[in-house]
């Protein structure tokens, strides 16, 4: 689980993130959405541990991650450009992500991750550098597999991806939800929201005007409500 507690942050007088508080359980999927500089960004840098708030809390687990670094073993990044290393193949990637993980893994277990994220198998041994932004994404969340990450935390995973690739990654992260992680994902991009998550904040000015519940929302609702908190900015009651 991972919960944000009345979470502020300013940079030189700025106010860029007001309040924030929600919370992410176990299996569950929840997308900020929102513009350049919502705060979105800021969200997940805090619970990363890469900032530190002005106040308030970000919990993993249960645990303060700006008070121990226990938090870190339970959470995977995966940003918006994977950066791996691009002279090594995707099978020796993982096993180098995991020495620095201290995972023992075998090379059977790093297929079988890489098999549930649709990797081709004939391309595993094939340098990073040929690989597309989705392909390396698939490594990326193969190690999240791999590492049993109860926390994924994902930043504009689709940007850059065609219609073929975000459906493939809808369908990975779906899976990793059903075992029981808890994700949080950063996004602009609404279908995106609308297909995976179970929860959807909007988010503008480092505010989140509203939670809403996607269960049977449909996506033009999503649209005209974000188009008309955006130009009003005003909050309104979160769905329950």
């Amino acid at each position: 689980m991972l919960e944000a507690i009345n979470l502020s942050k300013s940079f030189s007088g700025k106010q860029v993130l007001n309040d924030l508080s929600f919370k992410v359980v176990q299996g569950e999927i929840m997308c900020l959405l929102g513009a350049n500089g919502a705060g979105k960004s800021t969200t997940l840098n805090l619970f990363l541990n890469f900032l530190q708030p002005d106040s308030g809390q970000a919990l993993i687990d249960g645990m303060d991650v700006h008070s121990t670094d226990s938090s870190k073993d339970k959470l995977v990044y995966l940003p918006e450009q994977v950066n791996l290393y691009q002279e090594f193949n995707a099978i020796d990637n993982l096993k180098y992500l995991a020495s620095l993980s201290n995972l023992d893994v075998s090379e059977a277990q790093i297929n079988a991750a890489l098999d549930e994220t649709g990797l081709a198998p004939n391309v595993r041994k094939q340098l990073l550098k040929s690989y597309s932004k989705g392909m390396r994404q698939k490594v990326g969340i193969a190690f999240a597999i791999i590492r049993q990450a109860k926390v994924l935390l994902l930043d504009e995973p689709t940007s850059g991806l065609d219609p073929s690739a975000t459906l493939e990654f809808i369908k990975v992260i779906e899976q990793l939800a059903k075992k029981g992680a808890a994700i949080l994902m950063v996004t602009h991009d609404f279908y995106c929201a609308h297909t995976l998550a179970n929860k959807i904040a909007i988010m503008d000015n480092g505010c989140l005007l509203t939670l809403l519940d996607n269960k049977q929302l449909p996506i033009n609702l999503l649209e005209n409500t974000y188009h008309e908190l955006i130009s009003s900015k005003s909050p309104i009651k979160q769905a329950s």
